[in-house]
């Protein structure tokens, strides 16, 4: 198992592409602490991680508030003592509310930012000490397309949250190369996820999404997690400021 003995901390554990890779982390034989604030399915979670033979915890969390964060990790270092992985997965986004910047709320903005990129940074703030002291560890932050060119005008706020989750990654990596602690990017394409069900409930514009990916299908949760374990692992002990596309060729094209 690739992760045999490592503690790993996932946000937005409970559904989608978190939910996929924190099992995946738990049956590669890492203890996974899943945060979110869907306790139901969080806790649902923890269940399939013992009858994957594994180990965790869920701890609900907000990632935009400080003192939520502070408990995740405190909740964490009590239980396991050390961290060795922060999978930086929680975000959200508006495809009613967001909007181009000249009509977008100061209300809308802020809640995306406090969450994508603000919930990144305290995440990482917390993790790192403890990944200081014991000299290593694997920082995963999830960015997207929109983080890297304009493909989704409509979308200003959750694209500019991305582009900061990009330039967070850069300076984190420089910053503690020297530390033995990695810090990537993963960027997902066009995803079939609770967080784009909406959207996908319209097949006509599901179809045109399909249509605009070269290899002619939308994401799944499962497409994203070899690359998360390839970069959790000791396998990538020499990736760090990287960005790892995962977009069935989206941006390629």
């Amino acid at each position: 198992m690739r992760l045999a003995g490592k503690i790993a901390v996932v946000t937005g554990a409970a559904v989608g592409l978190g939910r996929a890779v924190a099992l995946r982390f738990a049956a590669e034989g890492a203890a996974v602490v899943a945060a979110d604030t869907n306790q139901v399915e969080g806790q649902l979670l923890v269940k399939e991680f013992v009858e994957l033979g594994g180990e965790g915890i869920f701890v609900q969390t907000d990632i935009s508030n400080e003192n939520s964060v502070r408990k995740l990790f405190d909740t964490t270092l009590a239980r396991y003592r050390r961290i060795d992985i922060l999978y930086n997965n929680a975000a959200v986004l508006s495809h009613k509310n967001d909007l181009p910047v000249h009509e977008l709320s100061v209300e809308t903005w802020d809640s995306i930012m406090n969450t994508n990129l603000r919930g990144t940074f305290l995440c990482s703030k917390y993790a790192v000490p403890s990944m200081l002291k014991d000299g290593n560890g694997s920082i995963i932050h999830v960015s997207s397309p929109t983080g890297l060119y304009g493909c989704a005008p409509q979308l200003t706020a959750y694209s500019a949250s991305k582009a900061g989750i990009i330039g967070l990654t850069r300076a984190m990596a420089a910053a503690h190369a020297r530390n033995n602690i990695r810090v990537n990017t993963v960027v997902p394409g066009t995803m079939d996820t609770p967080m784009n069900g909406q959207l996908f409930s319209d097949n006509g514009l599901r179809g045109k999404f399909e249509a605009a990916i070269p290899l002619g299908r939308l994401g799944t949760p499962q497409d994203i997690e070899g690359v998360a374990v390839f970069l959790a692992s000791d396998e990538s002990a020499y990736c760090t400021g990287g960005i790892y596309m995962c977009d069935g060729g989206l941006t390629a094209v």
